[in-house]
């Protein structure tokens, strides 16, 4: 073959190969084009469909969350309601301890009595209990108390002591009977007149409620004379209150001559307001009184 003619050949050849290659790309593009447009699609479709379920499942979520918080609010106002019963409860457990408490606790131990009010001769204090005899004036005739306050008069002898203050106790409880014959034994000694003056009549003796202690010291003993004088009545005087108890009669009382010995138990609440208003028990409204029972022995 000439020349010519081979050229011809090969050129028609790489002709008819570009031509088989260039339909062979377009073929090729046109399934890759329909592979693409398929996927996407499907990629569409699932696209919408994922939205469509993102929209429920955000429907879903605002209900959930409106629903919570119904069941918030809900549960807020039983707790309230909870904590409004449990302080109900409370309330009137309160209220059942406290009239319980009033309930055992005697009245009586807060009534003015010397010439204003009288104590039968049947009347004896619950839970008398003896004083320790180390502070007993006279050791050999124990003295009484009633078991409530023995710990705030015992608490009162110890501070005493501890700032060297001996006192002590010359008497405590004493019966209708004994006051009895305590106010005859006097009235022989001294006259009527004059023991009326300080010595109460059986059934108007704060001795009978058991509450009341006469205080001495070692130096004066039974005599009492000149206590008044002493540093350990300006003691009593200064901390008394500390421990619940209160002079009865002061200097110019209406009942009876001054007795600097004689101090009656009426709870720490109450001595504390006697103390600081520089005032006696019966100074005050029976009626006022009585609000301090329910603390007598705190």
């Amino acid at each position: 073959m000439d020349a010519p003619k081979y050229r011809s050949l090969l050129m028609r050849i790489i002709y008819v190969t570009l031509q088989a290659i260039a339909i062979a790309a377009v073929v090729y593009g046109g399934y890759r084009f329909y592979l693409l447009n398929s996927t996407y699609d499907v990629l569409e479709k699932s696209n919408a469909n994922l939205q469509y379920e993102f929209a429920i499942l955000n429907d879903k979520l605002k209900a959930s969350t409106a629903l919570n918080d119904d069941l918030k609010t809900l549960l807020l106002a039983r707790q309230q309601e909870k904590d409004a019963m449990g302080e109900q409860v409370q309330s009137l457990s309160t209220t059942v301890q406290t009239l319980d408490k009033l309930a055992n606790t005697d009245k009586e131990l807060l009534e003015k009595y010397s010439s204003v009010y009288f104590l039968n001769e049947n009347y004896v204090p619950k839970d008398l209990t003896p004083i320790d005899a180390a502070y007993q004036n006279r050791p050999e005739k124990p003295e009484l108390i009633i078991a409530g306050v023995l710990p705030h008069l015992t608490q009162l002898l110890r501070a005493a002591t501890a700032a060297n203050m001996p006192l002590q106790v010359l008497s405590g409880y004493r019966s209708y009977g004994q006051q009895s014959a305590l106010k005859s034994k006097y009235s022989i000694t001294y006259g009527s007149g004059t023991a009326n003056a300080f010595s109460a009549d059986q059934g108007y003796s704060e001795h009978q409620l058991g509450t009341t202690v006469d205080f001495t010291t070692p130096a004066i003993g039974a005599s009492l004379a000149g206590l008044d004088k002493t540093a350990e009545y300006a003691w009593l005087a200064a901390h008394a209150h500390e421990y619940g108890f209160s002079l009865s009669y002061p200097r110019n009382n209406a009942h009876f001559v001054f007795e600097p010995w004689h101090w009656r138990y009426v709870g720490r609440e109450l001595a504390k307001k006697l103390h600081d208003e520089n005032k006696a028990l019966y100074d005050l409204d029976q009626r006022d009184i009585n609000t301090y029972l329910l603390k007598f022995f705190d």
